[in-house]
């Protein structure tokens, strides 16, 4: 089985409390559970460091864990929600892979789960999802988190910069002329992959372009991609909310 994992912090810097913003009438991560659940293929339950976001999540009828408020990243939050909760829900060689989804994409599309779900076939270590560039302003953006890909289509690299250089084309035509992906989305591990690499250190790639997912590969995992064409807004501040509500009435 694959166990949904939806990590929710409170203190988050720069919005305090976000999983509980309300947008038209729900929360955000009632909104984020809501569209995991309707996928289907897997179970769904939300890790928190907060008990208000436990019982605000329990209170709609959905599953929490608590976990303690000093992990590094969302893949430390899902390796604890998941050994705590196999411990007391279900065996947990049962769980074949957890999948880690952003509690910051309130429009999230159950089928871009199910794209995603449908590539575990026990053979892939982990797996996560692409969009095309279409512009140039996105493939120079160093927010986006572009990718170099392999025959299998398998990640060669991470970078915030856009690889390949075309040497013979001005840099605003790049994405006319190569096809270029960034990422974006959720990450799928098969839990034994899942506990190794949450035993990693800090790589010297991910100190450079702050990418956790660099140090998974510098120690030699694979990472398997997945093209969607779903890209929901994620959420990251006040301001970004305001954009989610126009999102929402168009």
């Amino acid at each position: 089985m694959v166990l949904g994992i939806i990590p929710a912090r409170y203190a988050s810097t720069r919005f305090p409390g976000k999983p509980l913003a309300y947008i038209q009438g729900k929360s955000m991560i009632q909104r984020v559970y809501e569209a995991a659940q309707a996928s289907k293929l897997l179970e769904v339950i939300v890790a928190t460091d907060d008990v208000r976001i436990a019982e605000h999540v329990q209170n709609f009828g959905g599953k929490a864990v608590l976990t303690r408020e000093d992990h590094p990243s969302g893949t430390d939050r899902c390796w604890e929600a998941f050994t705590s909760w196999a411990e007391t829900h279900l065996a947990p060689e049962s769980v074949q892979y957890v999948l880690n989804i952003q509690g910051d994409e309130p429009f999230l599309d159950p089928n871009q789960i199910n794209e995603l779900v449908e590539v575990l076939d026990g053979e892939v270590e982990l797996a996560t999802q692409m969009i095309k560039v279409t512009s140039a302003e996105t493939l120079h953006d160093p927010g986006e988190a572009k990718i170099v890909l392999n025959t299998k289509g398998e990640v060669m690299l991470f970078s915030r910069q856009a690889i390949p250089f075309l040497r013979n084309y001005p840099l605003q035509e790049w994405h006319l002329h190569h096809t270029y992906y960034r990422h974006v989305g959720m990450y799928a591990y098969r839990t034994d992959i899942l506990q190794a690499i949450t035993q990693l250190t800090l790589s010297s790639l991910e100190k450079a372009e702050s990418l956790e997912q660099l140090r998974w590969l510098e120690a030699g995992y694979k990472i398997q991609m997945v093209e969607t064409t779903y890209d929901s807004p994620c959420v990251d501040t006040p301001e970004d909310l305001e954009k989610a509500l126009k999102y929402l009435n168009t």
